[in-house]
């Protein structure tokens, strides 16, 4: 509430100076804003952004914005409060989320960055994971996120919704527009499982460098190596891309899903950038501190915790409809709580 409030001041002081100007002759264009649900206030030389709906642009020109002038640099700069999180042997939680509700219970209970998850927001739109969301999409989802809570967030991008470098680095650049303090971006030809190839993916992820480094606010690239966890490669591949992904400049690198503690040790050793892990399957059982002294700096959920939400739900509903038992539903969160944990 105290958001659009402060939108909603933001927007008449706008409105009361695009009158002035008016009424002094001056044309003042408003151009939608492509993501409305982004609440921040940007400064661009003469342009700014205010609020929810539009970006307006101060002068007597009526051409549209373009796309630096429109990409901004935010106030709120989450970039490095992000980057900083990113400790090795001192792993923070990247909460991944799927909703705003999701986002804001999750941050109540001491997330200190939120992650989008592919697959937990394929399944808000009844699709599988796997190349199944548009960029269009995943940036509009990731805006919503990066709206609902102060904390920094991390965008789970898959191949970066294309197979040229180009592609990547446009990805990157939306992402920014978007209020993301960072992405992620794999070497899957999705929505296959084959790897794309070794120069080809060590080019996507120096595209995606250079459009991170052109930006202007800090913003954390983290390049995946997915051939363990899609069964493409083996360890050895993984650290060979892992390696150039860190020569061409990622600021941080992940294997995805590792045969074991000892390959996951091994990528920390043998990289110097910090290492991202996944908290899913076997490495459920992996406390944080035994990630931590493998030397991981971040843990991700991936879609784990919305598949949690899943089992709740086929939990409930199959006693439900089978025999019409409803006491699964004594375990819901009390509605009293759950307003709270959403204030």
């Amino acid at each position: 509430m105290r958001t659009r409030t402060v939108a909603q001041r933001a927007q008449k002081r706008v409105d009361t100076s695009a009158k002035q100007q008016q009424d002094a002759g001056e044309g003042i264009p408003l151009v939608e804003c492509r993501y409305k649900s982004v609440f921040f206030i940007v400064f661009s030389g003469k342009n700014i952004c205010l609020g929810q709906h539009y970006f307006c642009l101060f002068g007597r020109s009526i051409k549209p914005l373009k796309h630096k002038e429109r990409s901004i640099m935010s106030i709120h700069d989450p970039g490095p409060a992000f980057r900083a999180l990113h400790q090795p042997g001192n792993p923070f939680i990247l909460a991944n989320a799927w909703d705003q509700g999701s986002a804001k219970m999750l941050a109540a209970c001491g997330a200190q960055a939120i992650g989008t998850s592919s697959g937990a927001h394929a399944f808000t739109l009844g699709r599988p994971d796997q190349g199944t969301l548009t960029r269009d999409e995943a940036l509009s989802h990731a805006a919503d996120l990066v709206a609902a809570t102060p904390l920094p967030v991390s965008g789970d991008f898959e191949n970066g919704f294309g197979e040229a470098p180009e592609t990547c680095a446009e990805t990157v650049r939306l992402a920014c527009e978007a209020g993301l303090a960072g992405v992620s971006i794999e070497d899957t030809a999705l929505p296959g499982q084959d790897a794309y190839d070794f120069d080809l993916s060590v080019e996507r992820i120096r595209a995606a460098v250079a459009a991170a480094r052109a930006l202007p606010r800090d913003f954390v690239l983290v390049a995946r190596a997915d051939g363990i966890l899609t069964g493409h490669y083996d360890i050895e591949e993984a650290l060979k891309r892992l390696k150039a992904f860190e020569a061409a400049g990622a600021d941080c690198l992940y294997a995805p899903m590792p045969n074991s503690m000892a390959d996951l040790r091994r990528i920390c050793a043998e990289i110097q950038a910090p290492v991202n892990a996944l908290a899913a399957g076997p490495y459920t059982k992996v406390s944080q501190g035994e990630f931590a002294e493998t030397g991981v700096a971040r843990i991700s959920l991936g879609a784990a915790l919305a598949r949690v939400t899943h089992q709740a739900i086929l939990d409930a509903a199959q006693p439900m409809f089978q025999t019409g038992d409803f006491s699964q539903l004594s375990k819901a969160l009390p509605a009293a709580k759950t307003d709270k944990l959403l204030s």
